[in-house]
């Protein structure tokens, strides 16, 4: 397989005390995985020998220090630290939270270096990787310093997607937050993601309200009608397909979300309940927006499972496949944009 077909998967290890090792584990068990990409597992050999004879796994790690010598065909893992580490499964633990932050700034570093192609996260516990050092309430808030562009979290699955006006900030602050720049800076992060990572080149996209049945013209709230409603009439107007503001309630239910390529919500749990209602453990957490491509699973540390190989991997088997996906997309985007003549002869 040539080298620009065998896309190289970083993968930052999670936290140690939960089910990110588990499922690393389970989804390169199968050897057909290494013939569609090359995973570089941030982390430590060691540490991952531990998983592999507490899962009784029979799967064989390459043990490199740098990414500069990863292997095709292998499953490699970066040497990020070489001391010892105690696994607990299950318990939240301030310096296993550390191990996983070095693992996701190792693995960042080398993405932006380009060692990498994409980078998938396995989860972390958003409490104890908190630090002096490390002041982010997850994964996306630190890429989106890191990398460039302006990130949004976005959940696909089979069709489904869905994005967020505004993420992890307290519901009394949502509000607050939705203004005319703040909804077209996330609406053209979506229009684009859609053409440029998913080659949809006339997206059309439903915005949710942020109030109950869209405020009942200013019964239940006004900030659907001041805010939302006027400025969608405005990107409409200048040739987006973009509609609403659709009451949420039964939005989802009615099935009238299949008439999109994409929904966004106002808020978290307005849009993260129902797509993970739909498609939990085949949904993907892509970070749309950055000019680098990062995906995770749905779903998060399971520590209540940890340990006892009960963990499934798929969520996280498709967020490696829509990783892939995205990195060709983009590419091919790309080459047709800077080459509209073949574009247009395709």
């Amino acid at each position: 397989m040539k080298r620009e077909e065998k896309i190289i998967v970083g993968i930052s290890i999670g936290d140690l005390n939960g089910i990110g090792p588990e499922i690393i584990i389970k989804t390169y068990e199968d050897s057909r995985m290494l013939e569609l990409n090359t995973p570089v597992v941030f982390a430590s050999g060691k540490t991952m020998q531990f998983f592999k004879n507490h899962f009784n796994s029979k799967i064989n790690f390459f043990n490199i220090d740098s990414p500069d010598r990863i292997v095709h065909g292998k499953v490699n893992v970066v040497n990020v630290w070489k001391e010892p580490v105690k696994i607990e499964f299950g318990k939240t633990n301030p310096k296993i939270g550390a191990y996983a932050i070095k693992s996701l700034q190792s693995a960042t570093k080398a993405l932006k270096e380009e060692k990498i192609d994409v980078l998938v996260t396995a989860p972390i516990n958003k409490h104890n990787i908190q630090s002096d050092q490390f002041n982010f309430p997850g994964h996306t808030d630190y890429l989106a310093q890191e990398l460039e562009g302006n990130s949004l979290m976005f959940m696909v699955s089979n069709g489904l997607r869905v994005g967020l006006l505004t993420d992890h900030i307290p519901l009394k602050e949502a509000s607050e937050h939705i203004n005319e720049t703040l909804i077209r800076e996330k609406l053209n992060t979506v229009l684009l993601s859609l053409k440029q990572d998913f080659a949809i080149s006339k997206p059309r996209v439903a915005v949710l309200a942020i109030n109950p049945h869209a405020g009942d013209n200013g019964v239940i709230g006004k900030e659907d009608d001041e805010v939302l409603r006027p400025t969608l009439e405005k990107i409409r107007n200048e040739g987006a397909l973009v509609y609403g503001p659709y009451s949420a309630d039964s939005f989802f239910g009615s099935n009238t979300y299949k008439a999109f390529d994409a929904i966004i919500a106002s808020y978290h749990d307005q849009g993260l309940i129902p797509f993970k209602t739909l498609a939990f453990g085949e949904g993907v957490n892509y970070t749309a927006g950055l000019n680098r491509v990062r995906t995770s699973p749905d779903h998060g540390t399971a520590f209540e499972i940890a340990g006892k190989g009960q963990a499934d991997e798929s969520s996280f088997k498709h967020a490696i496949d829509t990783a892939i996906q995205v990195f060709r997309n983009r590419n091919v985007h790309k080459q047709y944009s800077a080459n509209p003549l073949e574009k247009a002869s395709k």
